[in-house]
């Protein structure tokens, strides 16, 4: 069914490749250069939607002068980084447009080579399954062919780098954009199979904004995977690899934090950084669920509240993983979307960094139920964002509700949008199994419900 390649062949395709791959960054380059060389940097620079009192550009360069004075950036309650990203701009402040630029060219490359490796795994596994006839004979068109599978990276690479989101997010020099290189050489190191680099990109994830975290499982699920290590917790191998992985993870955790006291020379980052994500005190609006309800709630009770808004994010993790300890790529998909939508301060630079791996799940297409709603939804309320700002702080005709209203629009789209993909994956995986054309006990046609 799938035509054999040659190592000559495998050349000529990379070659063929890589040139729509450097045209690609190449506009999308050019096209971040003109926005910030035009009027429009600044506007953008100061939308809510684009930056949170976490990754403002404007923070930091408060920090950075804070920094040159000889007092510790940490000191007031202006900024909230990490110790290496203020150290990291002390020294190249100058050129901050190109840094940003450069990140996201990092991350664009790390998610096409990461979708490249994933796709030559699930052909690989579809060949196999193939010659030993796993597959019941009425589901052959759902599986991916080399012709489908040859763009899906240069999708992906491009569903990052042209997304508006994500050029907003560059324009406004939002440090959401060096998380998203990380996390996405995190996955590159993951898919490769190097069990060191991806602990120590995991670790810095985690340094740089403490939801990271959950992305544990799904690297470790990944890396047994490709050891041929079953999750068994009676077996020797799996602890040993699990405790390995973890050695390294936490270890380079503590070297980053370390090495971040030693920077600055004392602990001051700590409350600043993981406190203020964490204990969530300023209230600023974002496209985030916790600024209205929290500026709505009485003091005795915030706590509580702060605890159960905050374990969303990590709640989600255990139950997916045992439902996907198979597909630990599409786990890490979920994971980083979860995150988006549940940290307590997101920005859409969150956003496009998990709608780059839309491409990656085309063939889902066929089983979704709700992406014509999702996506109308989406646009819409991405449209109205400005709309419903500016009637609320400089027309006066409206209030916080009505910018909350859109808040919580968007992010039921999203929480669609995420469930959707979720359902349509365990949907082809278990007509994979059990045919396409499923029939009840009577003979009669049956209907696939998830539960």
């Amino acid at each position: 069914m799938f035509p054999r390649v040659h190592r000559a062949d495998s050349f000529f395709l990379a070659t063929k490749m890589a040139a729509p791959l450097t045209f690609l960054l190449i506009v999308a380059v050019t096209i971040r250069a003109v926005l910030f060389r035009s009027s429009l940097a600044e506007l953008i620079s100061e939308r809510v939607e684009v930056v949170s009192p976490l990754n403002a550009w404007k923070r930091v360069v408060e920090g950075l002068a804070l920094l040159d004075l000889g007092v510790s950036p940490y000191s007031g309650d202006v900024f909230h980084e990490t110790p290496l990203i203020i150290y990291l701009f002390h020294f190249v402040v100058d050129y901050a447009e190109l840094v940003f630029m450069i990140a996201d060219g990092i991350t664009a490359v790390a998610l096409y080579l990461s979708i490249q490796t994933y796709n030559k795994n699930v052909f690989r596994k579809q060949k196999y399954a193939l010659e030993s006839d796993r597959y019941p004979a009425d589901c052959l068109e759902l599986l991916q062919s080399p012709k489908e599978m040859f763009y899906i990276p240069l999708k992906v690479a491009m569903f990052y780098l042209l997304n508006p989101f994500t050029i907003l997010s560059c324009v406004a020099k939002s440090t959401c954009g060096l998380n998203n290189a990380i996390i996405a050489l995190f996955i590159l190191c993951t898919l490769k199979g190097s069990a060191l680099l991806s602990g120590i990109m995991l670790a810095l994830a985690t340094y740089q904004s403490i939801y990271p975290l959950t992305l544990f499982a799904p690297a470790l699920l990944f890396l047994l995977q490709r050891l041929y290590i079953p999750v068994n917790l009676r077996r020797s191998s799996f602890w040993s690899f699990t405790l390995q992985y973890a050695f390294i993870y936490v270890g380079s955790l503590v070297v980053i934090t370390g090495l971040s006291f030693f920077l600055l020379g004392s602990w001051d980052f700590i409350p600043s950084v993981y406190g203020f994500i964490f204990s969530v005190p300023d209230l600023t609006p974002n496209i985030g669920l916790f600024w209205y309800f929290f500026a709505e709630m009485f003091e005795h009770f915030r706590l509580f509240f702060i605890c159960v808004f905050q374990i969303n994010v990590f709640f989600y993790t255990i139950p997916l993983s045992v439902k996907l300890k198979e597909h630990p790529v599409f786990l890490i998909f979920m994971q980083i979307a979860i995150i988006s939508i549940f940290k307590s301060y997101p920005t859409v630079g969150d956003v496009a960094l998990y709608m780059a791996f839309l491409p990656a799940w085309s063939h889902l297409y066929r089983f979704l139920r709700n992406i014509f709603l999702v996506s109308c939804v989406l646009l819409a309320c991405s449209a109205l964002f400005p709309v419903l700002w500016h009637l609320w702080i400089y027309a006066g005709s409206a209030n916080s509700n009505f910018y909350y209203a859109i808040t919580l629009l968007f992010n039921f789209g999203q929480i669609l949008l995420v469930s959707d993909y979720f359902y349509a994956y365990l949907r082809r995986e278990h007509h994979l199994t059990h045919g396409l054309y499923l029939k009840k006990e009577d003979g009669t046609e049956a209907t696939l419900v998830l539960k």
